[in-house]
């Protein structure tokens, strides 16, 4: 059974492994393995992890079993958009999809922003289940990029939204 619990420095070579594993498990046959590789090796480094992990504001989660992380999420608040988090990676092990684990990271991730009021992210439409995966949890289109995950990727990407609700905002 995984547990959802914030990452540490501990984990981030771990993490960096189960990224370039569910990246190549996804996108490899969108982008071939060398565009793949390149991606992961940019974005998913240990420099790049560890900036995500000492972002100021940011959430860093894993899904730990004790054993093996079977996921990862992390979302910060938007530097350019009032009251919205952006939520920058969601990723779950191919071996442990439809467990409940990306749910899991998902619900902890839209607690940690008190002040938000919308979770932001992108989506490559060709990744069929991740965008399924976001319907079902009440995320809608509300957009389009060409820079689907970093600025300048030329990866065009759906962008989608879901309203969050502060519960302690509701009447006592």
């Amino acid at each position: 059974m995984f547990f959802i619990r914030t990452a540490n420095d501990r984990d981030l070579e771990k993490v960096r492994v189960l990224l370039g594993e569910t990246w190549h498990a996804t996108y490899d046959a969108l982008y071939g393995v060398a565009k793949v590789q390149k991606i992961i090796d940019t974005w998913h480094s240990a420099a790049a992890l560890k900036a995500r992990l000492a972002k100021k504001g940011g959430e860093f989660l894993v899904a730990d079993d004790g054993k093996r992380l079977g996921g990862m999420g992390f979302a910060a608040m938007a530097d350019n958009m009032v009251k919205t988090a952006i939520l920058h990676q969601l990723y779950v092990h191919p071996s442990f999809h439809r467990q409940g684990i990306g749910t899991d990271i998902l619900a902890e991730l839209e607690t940690c922003f008190p002040d938000a009021e919308i979770l932001r992210l992108d989506v490559e439409p060709k990744n069929t289940g991740a965008v399924t995966f976001y319907t079902a949890h009440g995320f809608v289109e509300v957009d389009r990029t060409q820079n689907c995950g970093a600025a300048g990727s030329g990866i065009e990407g759906l962008v989608m939204e879901k309203p969050l609700v502060n519960v302690l905002s509701g009447p006592f």
